[in-house]
């Protein structure tokens, strides 16, 4: 199989990531629980791992949560900001992980939109429309659909200027571009561990620049006969036993990371990218594309709806996704909501072979419509 759906989930991983959850599972008890080797093990795993992530997105170690997913991270931050009746401005390209929590939060989005790839065009969007009536702004980095990069840092000033909680979601993005939460002046970050920062499922992080409501409530291991939750970040929103084996993992994805050049993953990215769209666009598939694209690449096969088309991938061994990739908000601002797209996705590990295998299979699929 030739895996090119990564922004779903990253499929391979360095070994060191199944490594240090194997040794986890094996000798970590529960942090900060107890005082005995087990216990200090694990406690001194998911602080290791807290380290690597601070140290990686230029913060502190208590600024860095972990969480179970992106989700559950968008959830706790835009809980923490927005009540039922706010404002709160979002881009054209959100996820369902912000645009369903705001409508279960009662929040009254104002979508701001622009052609995809018109980086001054988004920019100029989204400070047209934001007012001293907004109580929160919320964007991603990079569009799981589209692959297009959003001028966060740009956007971060202007809310800066007027002082409106800005949250980023940095699915698509950690650990292939530079995620600076206080270069972007971004109250939170959420991202998951299970894709650009080659960790395992069920892990995330939640970076913080201010502090943060808890979602759920329980056991922290401090503070015990206060029934209120601690104060103090992290511990104020990892209520229960953590995710150690996972944590482990994700501690050994980022420090993989750290060891290699930002720069060099991202070019090496784009070049696979580009050898995609060319081919496609020589056989004539029409893709969705421009300047700036990382990563992700929608696109559709002629004569064939969408779901068809990743089927007769997946029956030649490519391992891509169809449909609405849970971001209805996004095909809508695309043009593309009535049918949806075939989404090709790739990682850092992604490898020349992986791209020029997809297309000998659209090659040998559009013979076959010939």
């Amino acid at each position: 199989m030739i895996y090119l759906d990564n922004a779903a989930t990253t499929l391979m991983k360095p070994p060191q990531v199944a490594e240090a959850m194997l040794d986890a599972l094996r000798s970590c008890a529960n942090p900060g629980r107890s005082g005995h080797a087990a216990a200090r093990k694990a406690g001194e795993t998911v602080y290791r791992t807290r380290e690597a992530a601070a140290s990686f997105f230029g913060l502190e170690p208590e600024q860095v949560c972990f969480t179970s997913n992106a989700t559950e991270g968008l959830n706790i931050a835009l809980r923490s900001l927005v009540q039922r009746g706010d404002r709160v401005v979002i881009s054209g390209l959100e996820h369902n992980a912000v645009t369903r929590t705001l409508a279960g939060l009662g929040a009254e989005p104002t979508v701001v939109t622009a052609p995809l790839f018109d980086r001054e065009g988004w920019l100029s969007a989204f400070e047209k429309v934001l007012s001293s009536q907004t109580r929160a702004v919320v964007c991603l980095h990079v569009s799981n659909v589209f692959g297009c990069v959003l001028p966060i840092q740009e956007i971060g000033a202007l809310c800066a200027e007027r002082e409106i909680p800005f949250v980023v979601d940095a699915s698509q993005s950690a650990g292939l571009l530079p995620v600076r939460p206080s270069l972007w002046n971004a109250a939170f970050v959420a991202m998951p561990g299970h894709k650009g920062l080659l960790g395992p499922q069920g892990t995330g992080l939640l970076l913080c620049r201010q502090t943060a409501q808890p979602l759920r409530f329980g056991g922290t291991g401090s503070h015990s006969a206060d029934q209120a939750m601690p104060e103090e970040l992290p511990e104020r929103i990892e209520a229960g036993t953590l995710n150690v084996p996972g944590i482990a993992g994700l501690g050994a994805g980022i420090r993989f990371l750290a060891q290699q050049s930002q720069d060099a993953l991202q070019k090496n990215e784009s070049r696979l990218l580009q050898r995609a769209v060319q081919g496609l666009e020589r056989l004539a598939f029409p893709v969705f594309t421009g300047p700036g694209q990382v990563g992700v690449l929608s696109f559709r096969v002629p004569g064939m709806d969408c779901e068809q088309g990743a089927e007769a991938f997946a029956r030649r061994g490519i391992a891509l996704r169809a449909g609405l990739h849970c971001a209805p908000l996004a095909h809508r601002t695309g043009g593309t909501l009535s049918e949806g797209t075939i989404r090709l996705s790739l990682s850092s590990l992604s490898r020349p072979a992986d791209v020029e295998g997809f297309l000998r299979a659209a090659l040998e699929l559009r013979r076959r419509q010939s």
